[in-house]
């Protein structure tokens, strides 16, 4: 019976840190790159500068702008300056840079699309639209996280164009019941108001809030009650986000209540609640957990890439039990990254879990244990 190898020493730390690194300077009569804070600060400014000149134009310059949302709009600016900056800052981390230059080359190759034209559809589908791979851990949690997947979605589409000026409803009499939907200025269909077609045109973002409240109430529950979930939460990370959510879709719901059956009683004061819980949750997306919203489309690419790298049969085997521990391609890039950090031990990446834990049970028993005879 064969000794197994040895584990992989574990170097000294790096005499420079990788953040150090990165920031040198380039040296006398040379410019090096800008530093990252400065590069996302400018990305952040230019998407904000390319959204203001889209809600200029789009309203036809302002011509359909209303001026009551425009607490909304300044929102949707700062988010967008704050993904843009924090989008940078990811990005720009040697991992991310890595996952996201190999998504968008699997995603721009014609050979991928020869070999799996159909590859691309399925995972927006299963892997960002339906997220398949939540109801592996949980039904509950896949259900709860659709509606909310789905309220939000629904709910952006309507309420961005509409903030923006980009798209109105008009009627030629002034009261009603036809209405039209115009984009750009541009008459898209006519309605009636009165009919089950109208109604849903007119309480979309209700229909949002009906499936937001179910899906954000389920997670604010777990959280309560779930001993897993509690240990590691935090309440800004993890609470405000789904009482921001609810928050909204309840407030969205008690103006339509007003409107309907309370003759307009207590409509300013919730218009108000609504606007300032809206405007605090667009401003906190790029800095919090719903981030992940911006995220995810990339992961996309990368599931291409290891799927792709998958067709060509490149399969990296363990190398000590030959157990296939992922994609060539993948582990090559997991070792470029922790060489790019200057973690001298990328041939750990070698190994499948099972077997990284036997070395590091067999490394300690011979250099820890041993010590204490």
């Amino acid at each position: 019976m064969t000794e197994p190898p040895e584990a992989p020493a574990v170097p000294a730390k790096p005499s420079v840190p990788p953040a150090a690194a990165s920031d040198a300077p380039a040296g006398p009569g040379r410019r090096g790159p800008l530093p990252v804070a400065q590069r996302a600060t400018l990305a952040g400014i230019a998407v904000s500068v390319l959204l203001i000149l889209a809600i200029v134009l789009g309203s036809r310059m302002l011509k359909d702008f209303d001026s009551a949302l425009l607490p909304y709009a300044v929102a949707t600016v700062f988010l967008a300056f704050g993904v843009a900056y924090r989008y940078t800052v990811w990005v720009s981390s040697p991992g991310a840079r890595r996952l996201f230059k190999e998504g968008w080359r699997s995603f721009f190759s014609a050979s991928n699309f020869r070999r799996a034209p159909t590859a691309l559809p399925k995972m927006i589908a299963t892997y960002l639209g339906f997220q398949k791979f939540l109801g592996a851990r949980s039904h509950a949690r896949w259900a709860a996280h659709q509606l909310i997947f789905w309220g939000c979605v629904l709910a952006a589409l309507i309420t961005f164009p509409l903030t923006w000026g980009w798209f109105t409803f008009t009627s030629g009499t002034g009261s009603g019941p036809g209405y039209e939907m115009r984009i750009w200025g541009l008459k898209v269909l006519g309605f009636d108001a009165l009919n089950f077609f109208g109604w849903i045109m007119f309480h979309g973002l209700d229909l949002a809030a009906v499936l937001v409240i179910p899906g954000a109430s389920y997670f604010l529950w777990r959280r309560m009650k779930d001993r897993g979930a509690i240990t590691g939460q935090r309440f800004a990370y993890d609470l405000v986000p789904l009482i921001a959510l609810i928050v909204i879709s309840v407030t969205g719901l008690l103006l339509t209540f007003s409107s309907l059956f309370l003759h307009g009683g207590g409509y300013e004061f919730l218009a108000i609640l609504h606007m300032v819980s809206v405007v605090f949750t667009l401003i906190y997306i790029p800095f919090g957990k719903f981030f992940h919203i911006v995220q995810r489309p990339a992961a996309v690419g990368m599931q291409l890439f290891k799927y792709t790298s998958r067709q060509d049969d490149e399969v990296f085997p363990c190398r000590r039990c030959g157990q296939p521990v992922d994609t060539t391609a993948y582990v090559e890039n997991l070792q470029g990254t922790m060489r790019d950090l200057r973690l001298d031990f990328a041939e750990w990446a070698e190994y499948c879990p099972r077997c990284k834990r036997v070395l590091r049970g067999g490394a300690y028993l011979t250099h820890v244990k041993k010590g204490f005879k």
